[in-house]
């Protein structure tokens, strides 16, 4: 898929391409989402969106991501998620010591943002289902040196 490695994982703006080049993406009643690696198993019959293109919000910029949450929608982020404190979130505002801004290894939704007991942190959305986290969110600290890498690599698709 386009340097990047098909259904096995990879970056999103590659899979932005990837949507760009097909001419669209299923959508997900025809293809769900099982959380496996494998094939990708595209079906043109069965498109439910297309894009033209996409953006990139400027590298470790928290508040463009901010600006972009609060005007586009849900934005993609790619964040380090390598930490045992990550796989076992169960909730509370998420910060791991141990988080690095370039070691990027899973790729999120950004659909938020808040203010807990005087601690910012962003809304975001898992692809481990319901019972991971809060319902399948992760309150992650926000404007905390790019805690995670969370504003590194983000960005949106264009409709």
């Amino acid at each position: 898929m386009l340097g990047n490695q098909g259904c096995e994982g990879g970056w999103m703006d590659q899979g932005f391409d990837y949507i760009k080049k097909n001419k669209g993406i299923d959508t997900e009643e025809s293809y769900p989402y099982t959380a496996q690696d494998g094939t990708c198993h595209f079906k043109k019959a069965d498109v439910g969106a297309t894009v033209t293109g996409y953006v990139d919000i400027p590298t470790g910029d928290e508040e463009a991501l901010k600006q972009a949450v609060a005007t586009i929608g849900p934005i993609s982020v790619a964040i380090d998620a390598a930490h045992e404190s990550f796989q076992t979130y169960q909730d509370g505002i998420y910060v791991e010591p141990e988080c690095t801004t370039d070691q990027l290894d899973h790729a999120v939704l950004a659909v938020g943002y808040g203010t807990e007991d005087g601690s910012d942190y962003w809304l975001v959305k898992n692809s481990w289902g319901t019972t991971w986290g809060i319902k399948g969110y992760i309150k992650m600290a926000r404007n905390k040196n790019n805690q995670c890498g969370i504003a590194t690599k983000a960005s949106y698709p264009l409709v």
